[in-house]
This record gives C-alpha cells, sequence and structure tokens, in this order.
C-alpha cells in the first residue's frame, strides 16, 4: 500500500496530485521513456488535448504488458511547449490518473524532436510483486 505525504507546513498541491508518496519495500518498478503525441502510422493531432491522449494512451499499454495499470502510477513527469497548453494538460492527465494521485512535475520547455509536438509524458510504476 502506497502512503500518501501532503504535509501541513507545505502548501497544498495545486491539482490531481500529491506532494509525495511511498512505496513499500519489494515492489516492482518500471520507468517509462517520453511518450509523445504521435499514432502508429506517424500522424500527430494539432493540439495539445489530441497529443496528450495519446501520450496516455501509449503509457497505458506499456502499463498494461507490464502487468499494471495507472492505479500504480506513482510519478508523472509531463513537459508542454506553450503555457497555456497547461490546464489542457492536466485535465488529460487528471482523466487517467488514479487514487492516490500521484506526485506530478510538469515543465514548460523549449521544444521537442520536432516542431509539432506540443507535450511529452513519462511516468514510473510502482506495484508489489
Amino acid at each position: 500500500m502506497k502512503r500518501v505525504f501532503n504535509p501541513p507546513s507545505v502548501r497544498p498541491p495545486f491539482g490531481q496530485y500529491n506532494h509525495g508518496l511511498l512505496v513499500p519495500p519489494g515492489a516492482s518498478l518500471l520507468v517509462t521513456s517520453g511518450q509523445l503525441g504521435i499514432r502508429p502510422d506517424d500522424s500527430i493531432p494539432s493540439d495539445v488535448t489530441g497529443q496528450a491522449e495519446l501520450c496516455f494512451e501509449a503509457i497505458k499499454a506499456i502499463l498494461d504488458e507490464a502487468g499494471m495499470s495507472f492505479a500504480d502510477v506513482i510519478r508523472i513527469s509531463g513537459f508542454v511547449t506553450r503555457r497555456e497548453d497547461f490546464a489542457a494538460y492536466m485535465a488529460v492527465r487528471d482523466r487517467y490518473t488514479l487514487e492516490p494521485k500521484p506526485v506530478s512535475t510538469l515543465i514548460v520547455v523549449g521544444g521537442f524532436t520536432r516542431p509539432e509536438f506540443l507535450v511529452e509524458v513519462e511516468v514510473t510504476a510502482a506495484k508489489l510483486a
């Protein structure tokens, strides 16, 4: 069972995430590479919502293959190229995350490997064997 940490001496989270999660000993750990909003046919949605959905669907497939789900995600790192895309990205993130909410970081970056990419997401998941 993961333990949640949101100390009263720290400002509450801005959104649907926790400040800290403690994973018990013996958990299996899965770390993903950053996933981009690109379909298997190489097409890319033009908006951050469509790209974020593809990122999270790719992560879902990786979790499934590892015998895990979004309930096992303990950390999400999101990267967007425009500050104005925060809300759209977080709305997609919040649809996929489950309790206890993972810890989360969102960073504005200058760009990705191709200019049409607007968002990239990576996760860490842990599950008791």
